[in-house]
């Protein structure tokens, strides 16, 4: 399975609480609810489908996982819900007991085992291992050089600061752009992959 990391970011790379004011205020955050305002049915819903369309599985951290788990069972009906309902997932979590794990088809993988157990899932056969959210998660992630794809929704918005997925470890990385649209919201819709040999 290919690691996909989905994403909505701003201009000055947060990724902090884009779905609702009281998504994720760590650090005093007070923009939650931030990608609102840019959300674009046709181009940015038609990129969302098409992911989902390949999606093998979804893979949170807890903060993710428990934000996810409280919303999306409420909206079934909708097909994206179903989907969001339906497809395996994976969290990453030291502290969640197998009797919080509500959310249809959840399973947990330690936080201490996780780097071994994600190299164990991209190895087995499937479509997409789909990352969405999850700050800390992708910044490891991006870090050990088990990210296959950026999927980024980049908004036309500074935030100031929050939380971001990039490390911070000095060392250089190198992407190339497969595919870009833009919304008529001036939402940028960019899949990267890294450069080979790079």
């Amino acid at each position: 399975m290919r690691i996909a990391i989905g994403e909505f970011i701003s201009l000055d790379g947060v990724v902090q609480a884009p779905g609702h004011p009281d998504e994720d205020t760590d650090g005093g955050f007070a923009h939650g609810g931030w990608s609102h305002p840019f959300f674009d049915p046709e181009v940015m819903g038609g990129a969302l489908a098409q992911w989902q369309a390949g999606t093998e599985a979804l893979l949170f951290g807890r903060r993710t996982w428990q934000t996810m788990a409280a919303a999306w069972p409420a909206r079934a009906g909708d097909p994206f819900a179903d989907h969001m309902n339906s497809v395996t997932k994976y969290v990453v979590s030291s502290t969640l007991g197998e009797d919080e794990l509500t959310w249809n088809n959840t399973m947990r993988i330690p936080g201490d085992q996780a780097l071994d157990q994600i190299k164990k899932l991209r190895e087995a056969e499937g479509r997409d291992l789909v990352v969405m959210g999850s700050a800390s998660l992708t910044r490891t992630l991006l870090a050990e050089g088990l990210v296959d794809e950026l999927r980024l929704m980049i908004l036309p918005v500074l935030i100031g600061g929050g939380k971001t997925i990039y490390p911070t470890d000095g060392h250089l990385r190198t992407f190339e752009l497969v595919s870009t649209v833009v919304s008529g919201t001036g939402v940028h819709v960019c899949t990267y992959r890294p450069k080979a040999g790079a």
